[in-house]
């Protein structure tokens, strides 16, 4: 497998992880020279942002120096710390269940199309037609978003036990592709367990080698935590290459992340 990289994910991944840390916007200057060092080209950096600023992402503001720079919306702010808690494993497994249901009339099934994409992408599972299912710890998540997407006035949700009548594990195993998601994760063990024997065996990376390092680690390994949205781990198979794959990912954290600073802000 090779990883792929966007301009705009790199750039969604740079602020999760270090663009916060600025006092003030991150100057134009400063994301050229970051993304630069992530392999991407000043002009994509560019094209990147105004996308990104478009879709109310990124604001334009000026850095600390008086520098034209861009920092973040109070909604992509928001949806960083939102994703923070599934990338890092702050938010402990819930041992009951979150469950949607929604209706939306035909004559606005682009929003019906809109409603099932995002729960698709927060990482719930499909039970029936109208009926979607997560842990329950995605539940101030869930409602973060469907509020910023004005889609409140469709869905429902509930907590609660799963009461029957199959075995919750087989019941998991329907709403849920395991096989598809057990793949993700060792795609990214192959990609990333050998970087990390590699840094186990060596010295400390140079900032600048350990920057590029985990911002390419992060900015894959983030979307696995909605692939897979923290199921208990009971109702998984016995052999759930997730297990691994987050040890590695940690350990890549506490090793690369703050070296890694240091080239960000020298």
């Amino acid at each position: 497998m090779v990883e792929q990289h966007t301009p705009r994910s790199l750039i969604v991944t740079f602020y999760g992880a270090y663009g916060r840390s600025f006092e003030g916007a991150v100057p134009v200057s400063a994301l050229v020279r970051l993304l630069g060092a992530a392999g991407v080209d000043a002009p994509s950096v560019r094209s990147s942002v105004s996308r990104l600023k478009r879709r109310g992402f990124l604001v334009p503001a000026r850095a600390a120096d008086g520098a034209a720079g861009y920092e973040l919306s109070e909604e992509a702010r928001q949806l960083l710390e939102d994703g923070d808690r599934r990338i890092y494993g702050a938010e402990p497994v819930s041992e009951d269940w979150l469950v949607a249901v929604f209706s939306v009339p035909e004559q606005e099934r682009n929003k019906r199309h809109l409603l099932r994409s995002r729960l698709a992408r927060l990482g719930f599972g499909s039970v029936a037609p109208g009926v979607w299912i997560a842990p329950g710890q995605l539940a101030r998540e869930t409602g973060h978003t469907l509020e910023r997407l004005n889609l409140t006035a469709y869905v429902e949700l509930f907590r609660g036990a799963h009461l029957g009548f199959a075995p919750t594990a087989e019941a998991v195993a329907r709403w849920w592709d395991l096989a598809a998601l057990a793949k993700q994760h060792e795609e990214f063990l192959d990609l990333h367990e050998p970087a990390l024997r590699a840094l186990q065996a060596g010295p400390e990376p140079a900032p600048e080698a350990a920057y590029r390092a985990y911002l390419l680690a992060l900015d894959t390994w983030r979307r696995l935590p909605y692939a897979d949205p923290g199921l208990p781990r009971e109702l998984l198979p016995a052999d759930w290459p997730g297990d691994r794959a987050a040890t590695v990912f940690a350990e890549l954290h506490s090793r690369l992340r703050d070296p890694g600073a240091r080239f960000v802000n020298p």
